[in-house]
């Protein structure tokens, strides 16, 4: 059994990261740690397991961590965990700064062990076959990805995310959209950005070999105009990326399987592993860079 040791108290950690891991037929929690002692308490209590009151404990307590905190905590711990010789199972994105990002990468490479970033969609098999498909087909130019989400309306689970608010749409669905158009068009080596109204960020970019793709993000979209629409276009037509054929909870549950395949295989080659979790902090700081300074950022 791989024990887990959840960093976080959330919707997100408790619906999702917690629930899953205590499904697993492979996997168990060793313990919760979060900011909120008495979240931690509650959903450690919810699982039968402990509540622990220092991150360097649970870490000594574990096998691997799972995290579903800001992603500034989060960089933080998964060096720690890294570096005394944990398996990551992280959330999106892996860092807010590129600094933080490399150091989760260095740490995780200098101690061998396996990592897997939870890009939700990356784990729906009917996604991860469209995007092998595609990929192989080639003769991709372009992308569009729209993602028009609304998280601020009453009782959504996430709306009062400070992190979210601060950092907005490019930081908290960018990393979803990058997901799914990395693997197809490849590297991004030019960024440029444009804010619109309602926390609107429009990116466009382009890739190795000349594709370009536009990504149009918020968070705070009015409740009618929601959507989420990836479409590739190139030689042989269009392509549009399917919805997930499951949900959260088996995505995270694919997630654990195949985190330990890499841990027992010995591999660290993962399609999602830190090394693509920085890469896609990257463009996201360039991103940032672009819309502050308004002018296109060479990666």
């Amino acid at each position: 059994m791989l024990r887990f040791g959840l960093f976080g108290t959330g919707h997100w950690a408790a619906e999702t990261h917690a629930a899953a891991i205590d499904a697993h037929p492979r996997a168990e929690l060793a313990g919760v740690w979060g900011r909120d002692r008495d979240k931690a308490a509650a959903l450690a209590g919810r699982h039968g397991v402990p509540v622990f009151d220092d991150v360097n404990a649970l870490i000594e307590a574990c096998d691997a961590i799972a995290v579903a905190l800001p992603p500034d905590v989060q960089a933080d711990i998964a060096v720690r965990a890294a570096t005394a010789g944990r398996h990551l199972l992280v959330d999106k994105p892996l860092a807010l700064s590129l600094t933080d990002a490399d150091r989760v990468v260095a740490a995780a490479e200098a101690s061998g062990v396996a990592s897997v970033v939870f890009f939700t969609q990356r784990y729906h098999p009917n996604v991860t076959g469209f995007l092998a498909a595609t990929a192989a087909a080639g003769g991709w130019q372009h992308a569009r990805a729209t993602m028009f989400a609304s998280i601020y309306q009453p009782g959504n689970p996430y709306g009062n995310s400070q992190w979210r608010r601060d950092r907005g749409a490019l930081w908290d669905i960018g990393p979803h959209a990058l997901s799914l158009i990395l693997p197809v068009l490849g590297r991004v080596s030019r960024v440029a950005a444009m804010d619109g109204p309602s926390g609107l960020v429009h990116l466009l970019l382009t890739h190795d070999g000349g594709a370009t793709s536009t990504l149009s993000l918020t968070l705070d979209a009015p409740p009618e105009a929601v959507t989420r629409d990836f479409v590739f276009f190139g030689e042989n037509g269009t392509e549009a990326v399917p919805p997930g054929d499951g949900d959260a909870l088996s995505a995270f549950g694919t997630a654990i399987d195949q985190l330990l395949e890499e841990i027992d295989a010995g591999t660290r080659d993962h399609r999602c592993d830190v090394r693509f979790g920085r890469e896609v902090v990257g463009v996201l700081n360039a991103a940032e860079t672009a819309r502050a300074e308004g002018r296109t950022v060479e990666l």
